[in-house]
């Protein structure tokens, strides 16, 4: 598992800052609270298994999955489910509350929801439950090796 000193430098050197917090921000709400913004402006980064196939999903604080579309951006096929805690740490490389979309494993499929377009920057995790990292769309895209895609809906 990354700590965030390793996703720190790994984003430095990129010119992306690392944000510490003493509260908590495992959560879309918590992580809002802390940074001082919307829950919108969270990009929370959700591991989803499709068919037996790991996927990460970044999208906005306020969206949700549609596993149909899902499955249509990323052609596989079967029942879409969220993972287990164990199963999240060991397809992602984070525990839940922390799982960020830097220094992924090769091979898991990174997909940026179109919804983070809607804001200048969002605020990732950075490996933790006290972290964010302010940053904006074409610099996830970069950073994460992800394509955009549309995969989620508002949350109702």
């Amino acid at each position: 598992m990354p700590t965030i000193d390793e996703i720190r430098h790994f984003l430095t050197d990129r010119g992306i800052e690392v944000r510490e917090f003493e509260e908590p921000t495992p959560t879309s709400a918590t992580a809002a609270l802390a940074v001082g913004c919307s829950v919108a402006e969270i990009a929370k980064t959700i591991v989803l298994i499709v068919g037996g196939q790991a996927v990460a999903v970044v999208t906005c604080g306020d969206c949700k999955v549609n596993t149909s579309r899902l499955k249509k951006e990323t052609g596989l096929t079967g029942k879409a489910r969220l993972p287990g805690a164990e199963e999240v740490e060991r397809f992602s490389g984070y525990r839940p509350g922390g799982v960020c979309p830097f220094l992924l494993p090769e091979g898991l499929p990174v997909l940026l929801d179109s919804s983070l377009r809607r804001f200048p920057r969002t605020y990732a995790a950075a490996g933790n439950d006290h972290s964010a990292v302010p940053i904006t769309f074409d610099q996830l895209l970069a950073v994460t090796g992800g394509r955009e895609a549309e995969v989620c809906l508002p949350l109702e």
